[in-house]
């Protein structure tokens, strides 16, 4: 870690909120994500990496009012503390974009592949293993029941992810990869997609009604 992300990380630890989905290893894997897909894509680090490291550094719970509001209150956060160390000023509306578009519940649509690319990043970090565990963790901890007994993945009606938790699956998480903007991270997403369908489908094997003994 160089000494820009040093500092970063050190201020990141200082904003962390007990937020257990968005802690900072989840930081970390999006930092590398993101990393990773810039290089492959062609984005700008110096633009990719501030955002990704900062893209949280305000944090809202899931279940919020004012949730919509944590993108931007993370951008303007991540500016003022950029310009305190000196970043260069050019970066800096660049970066608050792509903080700003990074959330679902936030609705801006990103206008540059920096923005884009920081956004894949996070929401891939939404989906497959990763995904499952901070999906159930955060389930677990807003004390919402894990599925609908009488129709637990949603054939019958529609996905209240309000109030279960499997339904997450059905009104947000399976659907991300068609979100995604860039290759490389549409490429990542069938991976994790097929394994959450085959975590769905073991976890439908495993109810009563579907026992093969």
């Amino acid at each position: 870690m160089d000494k820009l992300e040093a500092r970063l990380a050190t201020f990141l630890e200082k904003q962390m909120d007990g937020d257990s989905a968005h802690d900072l290893e989840h930081i970390k894997r999006v930092v590398q994500m993101a990393r990773r897909l810039a290089e492959a894509e062609g984005a700008d680090l110096a633009v990719v990496i501030p955002a990704a490291w900062l893209h949280d550094c305000v944090t809202l719970p899931k279940n919020a009012p004012n949730r919509h509001k944590a993108s931007r209150l993370a951008a303007a956060e991540a500016v003022r503390f950029l310009r305190s160390i000196g970043y260069p000023k050019t970066q800096l509306d660049h970066i608050a974009h792509a903080i700003a578009a990074h959330s679902f519940s936030a609705g801006i649509r990103p206008t540059t592949l920096e923005a884009k690319v920081v956004q894949d990043a996070d929401r891939l970090d939404a989906i497959g293993a990763i995904g499952v565990a901070r999906c159930l963790m955060i389930g677990g901890e807003l004390q919402r029941p894990l599925y609908n007994p009488t129709d637990p993945f949603c054939q019958q009606r529609e996905p209240d992810d309000l109030t279960y938790t499997i339904d997450h699956f059905y009104r947000k998480l399976l659907k991300i990869g068609q979100t995604l903007h860039t290759q490389t991270a549409r490429a990542e997403a069938a991976r994790r997609n097929a394994f959450m369908q085959a975590f769905l489908e073991q976890l439908r094997q495993e109810l009563p009604g579907n026992w093969h003994l």
